[in-house]
């Protein structure tokens, strides 16, 4: 038999990617070796538990972030320097395919399950050519199951995708164009008997919004959790969803009967002219003053929030980080997300910053490096960047340190009601605190954020 070698490269690591908690499988490699003929033997590679040893193989396929994708290309170079051949895919191939041609014998763009037979007989005949194109799938007809056996036994969260695609385009996401405008989904049916098979308790689901965006999404999601209910699944479980799944407040009470511990919402900023900016259009029409509402929604059913926030946008100011920091200490948001506004290939705002020159990293790939949402890789306008370095450290010092965290904890307690939901919400709580001291700036900019 011959070996396939899929890998799963890491770059740098925080304290908050070392958590258990917030670390996730490469789901995608698991659908690649799905679909893999079966006259092959094939393994994953997970530098998310496992340091990278060289080990033979007839083919090695690597997916990458932008974030990670030096280490992909160094990996590569190794496998290629013996004559191996090297397939490498995921979004930042799909968006950047000609740079990534570079460092592979051939790249991925787009869903690889429905090219990965020909890509597997062009190399059987060595006819392999430098770039393949993914079909859009039908996710109605899909029923492929990723091959978990292969995935590192360790990790706490079983990943399960039951859509693709957004109808946004909010200005620093590549999500839509990556997977397109429109929102594909599985069958309630198929998506359940999946949950059935596994066999781990925790589940997270990696869809951009579980729920979706019209009425006949809305409708499936009341069919996935009234199944869980039904089939009596007893799983624990997260979905990422937008501000809006708050106004059908039966979809929420039916996902916390169905396990749901907690929810991502994109919250993004409490500045109306900033969303205006990021084209978030959902949350202005929600409106910032309705944040809280939000919260408490989801909190009456005793699913937590983590939500996520941007800072680093045109037009800050110390001013905003305090009031921002307010609303946090206050809002009853269990868990906070926050990371600085990083353009990536394939949105509209990188393509924005290389027109208006505002880049500061640009030398590519090596610079690809910083592009981890933890750097100003851009120019604000009319604010200087240590003012935003000041600014995240001044947040999360009032969100982390005595009293406010202590507060923000027993507030979670009271408002969840369930000590699971509690439990996933102190351990990702932890695990930002941590990558948030285990960062660049939290030293260099300590004594002007106090």
């Amino acid at each position: 038999m011959k070996k396939l070698l899929l890998i799963n490269p890491v770059g740098q690591k925080s304290g908050y990617l070392l958590s258990k908690f917030s670390t996730f499988s490469p789901l995608g490699l698991a659908y690649v070796a799905a679909v893999t003929p079966a006259n092959w033997d094939v393994k994953i590679a997970d530098e998310n538990f496992d340091p990278f040893v060289y080990e033979e193989a007839d083919l090695v396929a690597i997916t990458a972030l932008t974030s990670n994708i030096n280490r992909a290309y160094e990996i590569a170079g190794i496998y290629r320097k013996q004559n191996i051949k090297v397939i490498i895919g995921g979004i930042h191939a799909s968006m950047y395919s000609d740079e990534v041609s570079q460092y592979a014998d051939a790249v991925v763009v787009g869903e690889v399950e429905g090219i990965w037979e020909k890509v597997i007989n062009d190399f059987e005949n060595n006819r392999l050519s430098a770039k393949y194109i993914g079909p859009r799938i039908d996710l109605t007809q899909f029923n492929i199951r990723p091959r978990r056996e292969l995935l590192h036994p360790h990790y706490l969260w079983n990943s399960v995708q039951t859509s693709r695609g957004c109808p946004f385009e909010c200005h620093f996401c590549s999500v839509s164009r990556y997977l397109g405008k429109k929102y594909r989904q599985r069958r309630a049916d198929d998506v359940l008997d999946e949950l059935e098979d596994i066999k781990g308790e925790y589940i997270a689901f990696v869809d951009d919004n579980l729920i979706g965006y019209s009425v006949e999404s809305k409708s499936r999601a009341v069919k996935i959790f009234e199944g869980m209910i039904k089939r009596g699944l007893e799983k624990k479980w997260w979905m990422q969803t937008s501000i809006n799944a708050a106004e059908d407040e039966q979809i929420v009470e039916l996902a916390a009967k169905a396990g749901c511990m907690f929810v991502f919402i994109g919250f993004e900023s409490i500045s109306k002219n900033t969303l205006k900016d990021m084209k978030k259009e959902v949350n202005l029409k929600i409106g910032v003053d309705n944040y809280k509402k939000i919260v408490h929604t989801f909190h009456k059913h005793g699913i937590g929030i983590l939500g996520a926030f941007i800072i680093g946008n045109d037009f800050e100011s110390p001013a905003y980080y305090k009031q921002l920091a307010n609303f946090l200490v206050h809002s009853g948001i269990d868990i906070v997300q926050i990371t600085i506004l990083t353009p990536l290939p394939g949105t509209k705002l990188m393509e924005q910053l290389i027109q208006e020159n505002r880049l500061i990293y640009q030398k590519f790939p090596q610079d690809w490096d910083k592009y981890r949402f933890s750097y100003m890789v851009h120019h604000p306008r009319e604010v200087e960047i240590d003012t935003i370095y000041i600014g995240n450290n001044y947040i999360k010092n009032r969100l982390y340190s005595f009293p406010n965290y202590q507060f923000r904890l027993l507030k979670s307690i009271l408002n969840l009601r369930n000590l699971t939901n509690f439990h996933s919400a102190l351990k990702l709580n932890q695990a930002l605190k941590k990558g948030w001291q285990s960062s660049h700036y939290f030293k260099k900019y300590a004594r002007n954020s106090q």
